[in-house]
This record gives structure tokens, sequence and C-alpha cells, in this order.
């Protein structure tokens, strides 16, 4: 079972293909915060049980 401080690890195959659906560019994973990072679109995407939530709307801003 995983709980919030035991995130479900994202297989890195997926993180070599996924990009930014709003800059197209690379994304970084923040492992403390379990986000897709996208500097360029200034766009940290969350990742539940496991799946990249890829929404924009579902993003959060960065600074």
């Amino acid at each position: 079972m995983t709980t919030a401080s035991d995130p479900v690890p994202v297989d890195p195959r997926l993180l070599e293909i996924l990009v930014c659906p709003v800059s197209k560019g690379r994304l970084t994973y923040d492992r403390e915060r379990n986000e897709l990072v996208s500097p360029q679109a200034g766009l940290a995407f969350p990742i539940r049980d496991g799946i990249p939530i890829m929404l924009p709307d579902e993003a959060r801003q960065i600074g």
C-alpha cells in the first residue's frame, strides 16, 4: 500500500519520452514533491499513483 509519504515511482522510460504539453521542452523529475517540472513553461505537473497528470489546468505554477 502506498501513502502520501511513499509515492509510486515513475517509470524512467516514461520520463525519457514525455515532454511538457505547453513548451514541448524537457521535463525534470522532482522526487521530493513527486512532480514533473517544466522550467521553460514555469509549471510542475503532479504525479498521482505513478501516473503523470500532464494537463496544464492541473499543473502548479513555479517561480
